[in-house]
């Protein structure tokens, strides 16, 4: 490794490590659409799921499922559909309600700036988002990807739709007489997006999205969210993996009375034959 990779490397380094106190992320698997950025194949997709049901004081259901699907188009183009949902039901309380559907559609990482166009419909029940719909187009930027790392950023704008609904059954925050209300807001959007695998056991990866509202008065213009997600993944054995994971989401200009900070940590062990 000549001087010039070594101070590439420690760059990405030290960015992974100062967003991982702020930020979030997960491995091979944010932005790096069905694992690479870049899709080889006429047709990919990656299917996660998981469910569980426990008897307890009551019965406890957990459902997870997480898909990627990929499609390559003429013009050296990709299109996208994501989704992800999570629910907890602990016998008629709902614990956890949120999820994402989400079609994007862009180049497939050959030229150093190319449109990323994008629609997404997503829900939180616990903190009283019923729906919120968005649709927006971005400038992606490719400075580098190459088979250990790979550096992406975004700029662009996008319009959102909400819900916000404190009626909701789940709604896990005192409801102080509040009314359902929605909001129509047009947002900028940035995001900056890293992997690294820095040994053949070892890599990492994280992406996060600094957003800010445009006609929403000039005193919340300054208001950001932030969403950040990263995952480090440790290969132990040829069957063995340990990884840990981390995301959050800061957001100061929320329109019902509920904490601006969310975070999840997660650490986890998969064996695999």
């Amino acid at each position: 490794m000549n001087s010039r990779q070594a101070l590439k490397h420690i760059t990405l380094l030290l960015f992974v490590f100062f967003v991982q106190w702020t930020n979030i992320a997960q491995v091979l698997n944010i932005d790096r659409e069905l694992e690479r950025d870049s899709v080889p194949k006429k047709r990919s997709a990656v299917l996660d799921f998981s469910f569980s049901s426990d008897k307890q004081k009551r019965n406890i259901i957990e459902f997870t499922q997480q898909s990627e699907v990929a499609m390559k188009l003429q013009k050296n183009r990709i299109l996208i559909f994501l989704s992800h949902t999570d629910m907890v039901i602990n016998g008629a309380a709902v614990l956890e309600n949120n999820g994402y559907l989400q079609t994007r559609l862009r180049d497939n990482d050959s030229k150093r700036v190319a449109a990323d166009y994008f629609l997404q419909y997503q829900w939180n029940g616990v903190v009283g988002l019923q729906n919120r719909a968005l649709a927006g187009i971005n400038a992606r930027f490719r400075f580098w990807d190459h088979k250990s790392d790979d550096l992406y950023s975004s700029l662009g704008i996008f319009y959102e739709y909400e819900n916000w609904n404190p009626n909701l059954a789940n709604y896990a925050f005192e409801n102080l007489g509040l009314q359902p209300l929605n909001r129509q807001l047009f947002r900028t959007n940035f995001s900056l997006k890293t992997a690294i695998q820095i040994s053949d056991q070892i890599d990492i990866s994280a992406i996060s999205y600094l957003q800010f509202p445009i006609n929403a008065g000039s005193t919340n213009t300054l208001n950001p969210r932030w969403f950040f997600d990263s995952q480090i993944h440790f290969q132990l054995s040829q069957h063995l993996d340990f990884h840990i994971k981390y995301n959050h989401n800061l957001d100061y200009f929320r329109p019902l009375p509920i904490d601006s900070f969310f975070y999840s940590l997660t650490l986890g062990l998969r064996i695999h034959y």
